[in-house]
């Protein structure tokens, strides 16, 4: 439901109501009310309380954005949405929807009280707090949120596993939410920022595909797997006679392995790596592509998958 914009006439609560999806705390209420008109609409049902300080506009379930507004307002003054929460608010798919995540600076203490006890159709709220909090890592949104860039790296420090977080960072760079260098510029800013080096190291697979993955990496892989040896960057000459490098090559069986940054999801490099894919497989070779995050966060999936395609390829594993 789109909320009606207030008419030329509507007084200050009405516009408040309506920036803020009809979530009030209760201070601003009894600013433009009395004590006693608010504490009455309340026990009429016209609106609701949904948690110590914070009330409703009205006696509805509550909408997403009007979840958003409560968990900022119960948290208290300088809260914003932050990590997979925020990054959700700025298009990232694929991520969690609860619980929601709320940063305040280290320097006061957050309304922990007003949260203990929500109603049904509010979903909790983790509290999160920061030494670090420029102006830069802020978004101008309603409700107030931190930039795609904080966000991605806060949601990678406080994610479950090491692949949870890999995939937050990835997903973000992959929909074209965020830039890598956005990503490291916000991990400079934040010293004793959560995996930091894992955020780093991913950041650079994801922008720089197989030149970002060591190649002695990739035979480790090979090795641990028991799958035979490949050649690394071998050059090939294209059907128009242009010359190609191999990420991985196993000549003998004609599988070719290419790993991608995130530059490949751009129209102009994705129309290429069709090309140059069709040239491949129209010489009688087999490709297998992968993201280079995967490859270093799931050798286990990647290594299953060339022990296939070798295999098929007429690979007979030593006994």
């Amino acid at each position: 439901m789109v909320p009606t914009i207030p008419a030329d006439e509507a007084d200050e609560l009405e516009w408040l109501a309506f920036e803020q999806a009809g979530v009030l705390t209760t201070a601003q209420a009894t600013r433009l009310l009395t004590p006693g008109v608010v504490r009455g609409f309340v026990r009429s049902g016209r609106w609701r309380s949904i948690c110590r300080g914070v009330l409703l506009c009205g006696n509805g379930r509550l909408t997403r954005d009007q979840q958003l507004w409560a968990a900022v307002l119960a948290t208290g003054p300088r809260a914003v949405l932050a990590g997979p929460t925020a990054a959700a608010e700025a298009g990232v798919r694929g991520l969690r929807a609860e619980p929601l995540h709320v940063l305040v600076p280290a320097s006061r203490r957050a309304g922990r009280t007003a949260l203990r006890r929500l109603p049904v159709d509010m979903p909790a709220v983790v509290v999160h707090r920061t030494a670090v909090l420029p102006a830069a890592h802020l978004q101008l949104a309603r409700p107030p949120r931190t930039t795609t860039a904080r966000a991605v790296v806060d949601a990678a420090g406080w994610a479950r596993t090491v692949d949870e977080a890999q995939t937050v960072l990835a997903a973000s760079c992959q929909q074209r939410r965020v830039l890598p260098g956005e990503v490291l510029a916000v991990v400079d800013a934040l010293p004793r920022a959560r995996r930091r080096h894992l955020i780093r190291q991913t950041m650079a697979d994801v922008a720089g595909g197989a030149q970002a993955l060591s190649e002695l990496d990739f035979l480790a892989l090979c090795r641990r797997h028991g799958l035979p040896r490949p050649d690394l960057q071998q050059r090939r000459t294209d059907a128009g006679g242009r010359i190609r490098w191999l990420d991985a090559y196993w000549r003998r069986w004609r599988l070719h392995v290419e790993v991608d940054g995130a530059h490949h999801m751009d129209v102009r490099h994705w129309a290429a790596d069709m090309r140059r894919q069709n040239d491949i497989w129209t010489t009688g070779d087999r490709i297998l592509r992968f993201p280079a995050w995967v490859v270093r966060a799931r050798p286990d999936e990647v290594a299953a998958t060339l022990r296939r395609a070798l295999l098929a390829a007429g690979w007979c594993p030593e006994r």
